[in-house]
């Protein structure tokens, strides 16, 4: 073995195998580049993980001793303690010790444990670059520097912050909410923001107001449109003009019409007749404008424009940034800041210059400041690596369909911040039919400038819409135009949108709370956590949402204010740059000072004082006096959602039934409440009379889905039931199919001496015979499958590969290779539905997708997100008693018996 002591070989270690490949490629034959795979220690997660020589503190649960300075207990997990070792060993064959984890407060604190961790005794350098090319690497070698403690422990404190909050507070949710939910700093705020939008749309009164479309064209019988906006002086009302919670006028001065007033108006202007109507242009507002071009991408804003323009999750674009990144494509993908290098200005500038002319280029680049709260300057913004930006069209066979489509993304966005500004006109034009006033806009480009390489994309598809070039025809004041038609107009107030995740991570930003690199995992948390689903791209919270936020608002309002969070920020900001004491901060947090009242005395008794049934109950409203069943005497009582054990369900009066799951809480009106509620009531109503039993038999809504039921449970016997085939609607099963649905399984006939069954089960409908059994065809029912049918069913082999399983179908649906496993990814035909694979992670294809319109985005995004998951924790195989055992060792003493006498026989 060599002594690489004595050689002068370098251990240089980085996070990640991909990383360590890279910069290995760059440095040389005197160092040996090795990855930690991530952090290497962390506080304990599980009560098993937690010290025994620690396990009776009253504080052990937390991982940290409150009562010691707030000192964390560290532990290695174990899927790291052999790469421990391995980094361990070659440390003692090293001359010196390079740590080139990642430039930001989470790299810091790696390189922090694996110094505390592995103890060298050689010299020992922090390495840190922007990008991964060979000049910066060398150039980081050249100048290192020490580790950065101001930064571990801005980090650290971070960390305990988020351990103290969230294993403080969760409890008080599972005992008054729901078992397994999750409060945290951040996460706890951002539902608070998606459920107070919620609150918005759910207060809201839309309200309807009518105006004018004119179709007018010029003597050259140029065509264009305009809008009415006053009669008679007085001002048409508009959206905004109108009070969101009850649909009202703000101004009365306006004039609000109706379609019959509309129409009305419409034929009096086009007296005397419509082929003869005249306007007369009365204004022409003619202004140039310029716009700025947008500035190099921050971790939120790559996050927001993935989003809108590339339909990207958060996770999955950082995920796609961090392989960039790692191959050394791009620069470092988490920072706040949008200032660039001079030598990647001066690349871009000289792109610009060649391309596309001098007339392009501004006279001096282009200086970008941060405007986000919070910003670490220290960073570069995202652009591509290099002194020379490589083009996306050189790298199309060496990137992934994602890959290159936010590679070309962040290039274009990085040429466009330094090009010039784009050169506009806007075009106001007045026309006045009569008392009738009439205004259109148009918007023309003279320049495009940076424009000319990027356009930043909306959250608002409307307004994006009403912002594309309008072009008007040349027309002067006193100029007469024909108006070949006025066409009404109804226009509906909306709510305001809901919060995507682009909007979300702009919201967050602009607030100053979190940090962008944590932006990701937080929205896959609350979706996780049954906090929120997806609507479309829209984030709409669930009535669990509600609850937790009603508890923490009401309890423990300070912990989701939007300035309290905000402000902890700045102050872990503070504690980085070495301005304020980690130890003061923690304990004025956690216990309190005369100011204001900490973490642990705000949760003292809370236990004892919140009412469980008032945090988890929303009035959604009382019926009209006509609604509500006239057989039921609840129909004037409050109908309230509770969240119960398994899940929201509506309440009137003794009436109960469970809320749709995929059911947006804004969409829950009275008049929808009491559709649910009345079809629950069906379910008191018999079908029928079953004729072989004398029974009643139902159709009821259970957890699982609509089923029937013979019989009750004041029979004296457990009532029998069925749960209806897929696809079948339950106001479609009349009495004779719930009998037959109740008769499963049928007797088709014997073969071989066995009965052929057809049935119904948890995976479809099947039939069997004996041990065998076979899937029905889709179009198959096991109420009218025949004998034959079946028997043939059967007759088909079950293929099967070496290892005993299944063999694998030919793939319904193929995609590109995967941009993880670098196999392809398909969608397979399985014994419980189709999945997803890409070989290495299985995702079953959710109900609400259909294989038709499955894209490859989709695909990779329900991969990415059931890998983040990681996977399946099998459950603990049951400890056999006393009684199982002997009566197993028992059979196994008599097949050894057996096989003794059948030897025995044979030799006879």
């Amino acid at each position: 073995m060599v002594d690489r002591k004595n050689s002068g070989i370098s251990l240089v270690i980085v996070e990640s195998p991909e990383k360590a490949k890279n910069i290995g490629g760059f440095v040389g034959k005197d160092y040996l580049v090795e990855a930690s795979v991530g952090h290497i220690r962390d506080l304990p997660r599980s009560a098993k993980d937690i010290p025994a020589s620690i396990k009776k503190e009253p504080w052990a649960r937390l991982g940290v001793n409150v009562d010691n300075d707030f000192e964390p207990v560290y532990v290695i997990s174990s899927d790291k303690t052999k790469q421990i070792k391995k980094l361990k060993d070659l440390l003692k064959q090293a001359s010196s010790l390079y740590l080139a984890t990642d430039e930001d407060r989470e790299g810091e604190a790696i390189s922090w444990h694996l110094l505390e961790v592995l103890k060298p005794t050689v010299p020992v350098h922090r390495l840190t670059f922007h990008e991964i090319t060979k000049e910066a690497i060398l150039d980081a070698i050249e100048h290192p520097r020490t580790i950065d403690y101001d930064l571990v422990q801005a980090q650290e404190t971070r960390r305990i912050i988020d351990r103290l909050f969230g294993y403080e507070v969760s409890p008080l949710l599972w005992y008054k909410v729901l078992p397994k939910l999750s409060a945290g700093r951040v996460q706890s705020v951002a539902v608070r923001l998606i459920v107070d939008r919620e609150r918005e749309r759910r207060a809201f009164h839309n309200a309807t107001y009518w105006d004018l479309l004119g179709r007018f064209s010029t003597q050259q019988s140029k065509n264009f449109d305009a809008t009415l906006v006053s009669v008679g002086g007085r001002k048409i009302p508009v959206g905004k003009d109108f009070d969101a919670n009850t649909g009202k006028l703000l101004n009365t001065q306006l004039l609000l019409m109706d379609e019959a007033e509309i129409n009305k108006l419409r034929e009096r202007l086009l007296q005397p007749s419509p082929t003869k109507t005249k306007a007369t242009v009365t204004s022409v507002d003619d202004k140039p404008y310029t716009t700025d071009p947008y500035a190099p991408f921050t971790t939120s804003t790559l996050q927001q424009e993935a989003n809108r323009k590339l339909g990207l999750t958060a996770r999955t674009t950082m995920g796609l940034a961090q392989r960039l990144y790692e191959n050394g494509y791009i620069t470092y993908m988490r920072t706040d800041s949008t200032t660039l290098s001079n030598e990647a200005i001066n690349a871009a500038r000289t792109w610009i210059k060649s391309q596309y002319g001098d007339e392009y280029l501004p006279p001096s680049p282009r200086d970008y400041k941060t405007d986000v709260k919070n910003a670490q300057e220290a960073h570069e913004a995202i652009r591509p690596a290099g002194r020379t930006f490589e083009l996306p069209e050189s790298l199309r066979n060496r990137l992934s369909y994602d890959e290159f489509r936010l590679y070309d993304m962040i290039w274009k966005r990085t040429i466009a911040c330094q090009m010039t500004n784009a050169r506009l006109r806007r075009t106001n034009v007045t026309l006045d039919i009569d008392d009738a006033r009439f205004t259109v806009s148009g918007k023309t480009i003279e320049f495009a400038g940076y424009m000319r390489a990027y356009v930043e994309g909306s959250d608002d598809p409307d307004a994006e819409l009403a912002d594309k070039d309008i072009v008007l025809p040349p027309v002067k004041v006193g100029d007469v135009v024909a108006c070949n038609d006025l066409e009404p107009k109804s226009h509906t107030t909306k709510p305001p949108a809901r919060y995507t995740e682009a909007a979300l991570t702009a919201t967050l930003t602009k607030l100053g709370i979190g940090r962008p690199s944590t932006y990701a995992s937080i929205i896959e948390t609350i979706l996780n956590r049954n906090y929120v689903f997806k609507k479309g791209t829209a984030l709409v919270p669930t009535w669990v949402a509600f609850a937790v936020c009603q508890l923490l608002e009401d309890n423990l309002t300070e912990l989701v204010d939007y300035d309290f969070t905000a402000k902890m920020e700045d102050q872990l900001d503070s504690i980085s740059r070495g301005e304020m004491g980690h130890l003061d901060y923690l304990k004025q947090f956690y216990f309190g000072d005369k100011n204001r009242y900490g973490l642990k005395p705000l949760l003292e008794n809370k236990r004892d004082s919140i009412d469980a049934r008032e945090v988890n109950q929303f009035e959604i409203g009382k019926p009209p006096a006509s609604d509500g069943g006239e057989t039921n005497g609840d129909n004037s009582e409050m109908i309230v959602v509770r969240i119960g054990k398994y899940g929201p369900f509506l309440q009137q009066g003794e009436r109960r039934t469970s809320v749709p799951p995929d059911l947006p809480p804004d969409e829950l009106t009275v008049e929808k409440a009491l559709e649910f509620l009345n079809a629950a009531g069906l379910g008191d109503e018999p079908l029928g009379i079953c004729s072989s039993t004398g029974k009643p038999i139902y159709i009821k809504a259970g957890r699982f889905g609509p089923y029937v039921q013979r019989g009750t449970n004041e029979d004296g016997e457990k009532p029998q039931n069925a749960s209806l085939l897929k696809g079948m609607l339950p106001e479609e099963v009349t009495l004779d199919i719930a009998i037959q649905l109740l008769s499963l399984p049928r007797e088709l006939g014997e073969r071989d001496g066995e009965q052929v069954l057809a049935s119904n089960g948890p995976y479809g409908p099947y039939v069997k015979c004996g041990k065998e059994t076979r899937s029905l065809a889709p179009g198959m029912s096991p109420l009218d499958v025949t004998y034959a049918e079946a028997v043939d069913l059967l007759a088909q082999p079950k293929f099967r590969n070496q290892r005993g399983t299944a063999k694998r179908s030919e793939p319904l649906v193929q995609f590109a290779e995967s941009p993880v496993t670098g196999k392809p990814v398909q969608l397979l035909s399985g014994r419980y539905g189709a999945y997803l694979t890409d070989g290495q992670t299985n995702v079953t294809l959710p109900k609400d997708v259909e294989q038709s319109t499955l894209t490859e985005e989709q695909a990779l995004q329900l991969l990415a997100d059931k890998a983040a998951k990681g996977p399946s924790k099998r459950r603990p195989m049951k400890k056999a008693t006393k009684k199982a055992t002997k009566k197993a060792a028992k059979k196994t003493t008599a097949k050894k018996v057996t096989k003794k006498t059948t030897k025995k026989a044979v030799k006879k």
